[in-house]
């Protein structure tokens, strides 16, 4: 369903200091000016989706291509002295094209509402001796493009905070200099039906301004076989990042799932119930853990993520959401104790602008074996999908923090832990349990939970079917504030998965967030 987690690899590149070669060229060379603006944009894609759907051309020099893996892509460099707007607060570099990005994409240089293409040359790279790079003639294209921190020749001007990339996605580093979770145009049809496959429109052009008034600007044609669209990026450093987006999208046929906002991360595994499927010497290997959404109604949902055994795809229903977002909410550095730094990995939260309507929030998991895959999809899907000669705007705004992004005196839940039913004693073993139980155990810390007595709370536990017993909560034996631990033990009563969502309450006052979760007793580690 979702693109490789290369794009997350390379993206880092942005992060590891460049070469400082001496090289003549000062820039790429621009071609003649043609009037451009989002108006404009609107209307080639209007008029683009009324003509049939030519899929992006692959760039030529296929072996050249084939050859240009992770590691010879990764030594090859876009000099910060070559840059677009070289002297502005934020220069443009490019990225070249590989093995996983074969499909070039036009850039314009846009400047007083007229936009220049950027031309394509080799020696706007600098390539290490032997590198297959070199064998991709002048003229081939580039791959993408990205915003740096800083003008060509200060220090510190061979780091990035937002790079396109691949498809309809792009990124942007947060308050922790760190890249992780990324955004998507549009999402079709994604976790299709058997024997459908997910759609990909892919951005073909884009037309980038210079920084102004601390802001970027980028507009960009979106197209597909479904669709086609106008976007608009506006986006600022303050000093996490912030993108406002707005897009028109002009349908060409009817889909069946239409994911507004798309948002897409990796989870291999957690503290929880998915650490059976690894073998590998770091507690948790992630860069989110956690789905948060604001519903229209204000109440706060805690859904950790999963890698499940097989795919999943859970919905929210919901009408006019205040927000959702990827959380890597877990910034402890010894849970990771690896140097990719994943406790540093940005949640990128939605803010809908305008009222979305009828729709859900939904949350697709697929099952991985490895790091590499990002498995884990978050959108909007409205309630009535767009056909055929429909056309559809939304505007929202991305925020990407290592901060919570909303702010609540309820306690939130830190942890979620599971353990599998191999301990349960030989008189818990009744017929239609035995082999689907699990105990999990739960963290939550928050100021509303200040001066409480966890053992006189009342515990909220539902689940779509089965059956719970010995829930409550104490105080967990470490923190200050000492945070609750909040346990209970499940019986699925069948194979079929179970939803499951908490609250903490004292009397009527809420406490806590609501926590939902999705236990699949079919999942790794549940004694069969």
């Amino acid at each position: 369903m979702i693109t490789r987690r290369v794009l997350t690899a390379l993206g880092l590149l942005a992060l590891a200091p460049f070469p400082k070669p001496a090289l003549a060229a000062a820039g790429p060379r621009l071609g003649p000016p043609e009037p451009m603006d989002l108006e404009r944009l609107k209307a080639l894609a209007r008029s683009l989706r009324d003509r049939p759907y030519t899929p992006p051309p692959e760039a030529s020099a296929s072996k050249a291509l084939d050859a240009l893996t992770y590691g010879p892509l990764q030594e090859i460099r876009y000099p910060p002295a070559h840059a677009l707007y070289a002297d502005s607060a934020y220069p443009v570099t490019f990225f070249h094209l590989g093995n996983f990005f074969r499909h070039p994409v036009q850039v314009y240089a846009l400047e007083g509402g007229q936009a220049r293409p950027v031309l394509y040359s080799h020696d706007l790279f600098s390539y290490p001796p032997g590198n297959p790079g070199k064998d991709v003639p002048d003229g081939a294209g580039f791959a993408g493009f990205r915003y740096q921190k800083f003008p060509a020749g200060q220090p510190g001007d061979d780091g990035d905070w937002l790079a396109f990339l691949g498809a309809s996605y792009y990124r942007a580093a947060g308050d922790g200099a760190q890249y992780g979770a990324s955004a998507r145009g549009i999402a079709i049809d994604t976790a299709p039906a058997p024997g459908k496959t997910e759609e990909f429109p892919v951005f073909t052009r884009f037309y980038v301004s210079p920084a102004a008034d601390g802001a970027v600007t980028v507009l960009a044609l979106l197209e597909g076989q479904s669709l086609t669209g106008a976007y608009q990026f506006v986006a600022r450093k303050e000093p996490h990042v912030v993108i406002d987006v707005a897009c028109t999208l002009y349908m060409r046929r009817s889909v069946e799932r239409f994911g507004v906002a798309p948002l897409t991360s990796m989870l291999w595994y957690s503290e929880g119930i998915s650490r059976f499927v690894a073998s590998d010497w770091r507690p948790e290997v992630h860069d989110s853990d956690g789905l948060l959404m604001q519903t229209g109604a204000g109440e706060l949902i805690w859904r950790p993520l999963n890698n499940p055994p097989k795919l999943s795809v859970s919905a929210f229903a919901d009408r006019s959401p205040r927000g959702f977002g990827l959380l890597q909410r877990d910034r402890v550095f010894d849970h990771y104790i690896d140097d990719g730094f994943e406790e540093n990995r940005p949640d990128i939260w939605v803010e809908p602008q305008g009222d979305w309507g009828q729709g859900s929030v939904q949350l697709v998991e697929i099952p991985t074996h490895q790091e590499t895959d990002d498995n884990i999809g978050a959108m909007w899907v409205p309630a009535d999908p767009p056909k055929a000669g429909d056309e559809r705007s939304y505007a929202y705004r991305l925020r990407w923090t290592v901060q919570e992004p909303v702010s609540t005196d309820l306690a939130r839940c830190v942890a979620t832990r599971a353990m599998k039913a191999s301990w349960l004693a030989e008189s818990d073993r009744r017929p239609g349990r035995p082999n689907l139980a699990r105990q999990f155990v739960l963290e939550f810390e928050g100021a509303a939970l200040g001066g409480l007595d966890p053992e006189k709370a009342m515990v909220a536990l539902t689940l779509s079917r089965g059956s719970a017993e010995e829930v409550g909560a104490t105080w967990a034996p470490y923190g200050k504030p000492s945070p609750w631990r909040v346990f209970f033990k499940v019986y699925a009563e069948g194979p079929e998965p179970v939803e499951m969502r908490l609250r903490l309450k004292s009397g009527e006052r809420l406490l806590s967030e609501t926590w939902a979760y999705r236990y699949d007793p079919e999942a790794p580690g549940t004694v069969l």
